[in-house]
């Protein structure tokens, strides 16, 4: 969770008092219907709105070797008709009703969801029921082409997150986390209908989805409705599980990547645990706020405005992962800086991160931040349906609601703990951006626009529509 935006110190009071922050979870209904759909349902009357959200449990982490990138096909072909609609008419029928819909991948899941008037609400319920059940794109060579031209664009066109991915590769030596959310171009190259006809046939079905809605409605309403439209799809094989486990590191990596650019680009990976972990999920969250979250932060006072090495620099971690992920730490340096001091100022402050605790001024800082944002986020009722789906896909919804008490249980020791463990050359994996030339206008490589990529794609793996 990263913002540039200091809060006034009289929030700090404010976040203390966690015990008086009443639950996400607690007015949420649960029904999982005869067909293993999980349906969680909350009322929320702030607007006359409401958002719908099916989650399925797919992601990247779900391919095999030679087959990258189909997630995220299968997404993009969702939209390309069923047996009922034609191409796009799906996104027609929602903007007629006056909603708007997309879709996203990641390494983990993949999200449809549409965000519309309370009272058509029962418009993307139907539609969602129709396309799990009656998947049948049209278009797959033309839909294939888009989904190329899109890693062209946002990878290969794009040092940063070219960076990124080839880092992560090297990161990776035996789980799925190593190739990209989008795909190896070739194999996207090599997919066909048949292959994301087979995915759809064991991924999207009713044991593998959940859905959330949230909005101003009656519950009970949108309750008995999606169980008419959903309880009738029926499944299809079970899916297999990811059996993969990425063996620890015992000594630093390192990948360089020659690509044009407009500055040269460095990015640091550490294999981390997830939310399982839970003591060190935690500090290594307080970890990167301290680190990088503000013009107070360490990295951007340090590099960016005290010692002008960087442009941009950020430090990025996600919990929520499925399995084990990265922390991640990257810079984009300033013309004429050399990469390796840049490199040797980020090391000599995660050195200091392990070897003295961090005061109790900056540890509440960051804890402020955390919690702000975490409850400022809920005023989006679409947020509150993403947290809802994503700890229930991780296990529970109700977890959800431990977040700012764990964050508020974390201390110096545990922060430090957590540095002295992971944050270690014998567990890095270091990727450098060699520029090799001036890149086009508005194709990225540069400026802060460029460093929030790097960030965007190690932290969350996204791919939208």
């Amino acid at each position: 969770m990263r913002s540039l935006v200091s809060l006034p110190a009289a929030l700090a009071v404010m976040f203390c008092a966690v015990s008086a922050y009443a639950g996400l979870s607690d007015a949420v209904k649960m029904q999982k219907l005869s067909n293993g759909l999980t349906v969680l349902v909350l009322e929320n009357h702030k607007a006359p709105v409401a958002t719908f959200n099916v989650f399925y449990k797919v992601g990247s982490r779900n391919e095999q070797f030679g087959k990258t990138g189909l997630s995220h096909l299968c997404e993009h072909l969702m939209f390309r008709g069923t047996k009922k609609l034609k191409p796009e008419e799906f996104s027609n029928i929602i903007q007629i009703n006056g909603g708007m819909d997309n879709a996203f991948t990641t390494a983990d899941f993949t999200d449809y969801f549409e965000v519309i008037n309370h009272q058509h609400l029962d418009v993307p319920i139907q539609l969602e029921a129709d396309r799990m059940a009656n998947f049948d794109p049209k278009g797959f060579d033309s839909e294939k082409a888009v989904v190329m031209e899109e890693r062209r664009m946002r990878t290969e066109d794009n040092p940063e997150d070219a960076l990124a991915e080839i880092t992560q590769a090297q990161a990776y030596a035996v789980h799925p986390y190593h190739w990209p959310v989008v795909g190896w171009m070739h194999d996207i190259e090599g997919l066909t209908l048949q292959d994301a006809l087979n995915y759809h046939g064991t991924y999207y079905k009713p044991q593998n989805a959940i859905v959330v809605a949230v909005g101003d409605f009656d519950a009970d309403k949108v309750l008995k409705q999606i169980k008419e439209d959903f309880e009738p799809v029926k499944n299809g094989p079970k899916p297999p599980p990811v059996t993969e486990i990425e063996p620890a590191q015992d000594g630093a990596r390192s990948v360089i990547l020659r690509h044009a650019a407009d500055v040269a680009a460095f990015a640091e990976a550490f294999h981390t645990p997830n939310f399982r972990n839970s003591r060190d999920a935690f500090a290594l969250e307080i970890a990167s706020e301290i680190l990088s979250d503000g013009k107070s932060s360490r990295l951007y006072k340090s590099m960016v405005v005290d010692k002008r090495i960087a442009v941009e620099v950020a430090a990025s971690y996600d919990m929520t992962a499925f399995d084990p992920g990265l922390f991640w730490v990257s810079a984009e340096l300033r013309p004429g800086v050399k990469t390796s001091d840049g490199i040797a100022e980020i090391d000599r402050q995660l050195a200091a991160l392990r070897d003295q605790p961090v005061s109790a001024h900056e540890l509440q800082k960051a804890k402020n931040l955390e919690q702000a944002e975490f409850v400022f986020s809920q005023d989006s009722i679409f947020r509150e349906a993403m947290l809802l789906g994503l700890y229930q896909m991780l296990g529970d919804y109700r977890m959800v609601d431990q977040y700012l008490p764990n964050i508020q249980k974390v201390t110096a020791a545990d922060v430090q703990h957590a540095a002295r463990q992971y944050l270690v050359e014998n567990n890095r994996t270091l990727g450098i951006l060699v520029p090799t030339g001036m890149l086009p206008h508005g194709a990225g490589g540069g400026g802060p626009a460029g460093g929030g990529a790097i960030q965007h794609l190690a932290q969350s793996g996204e791919v939208i529509r």
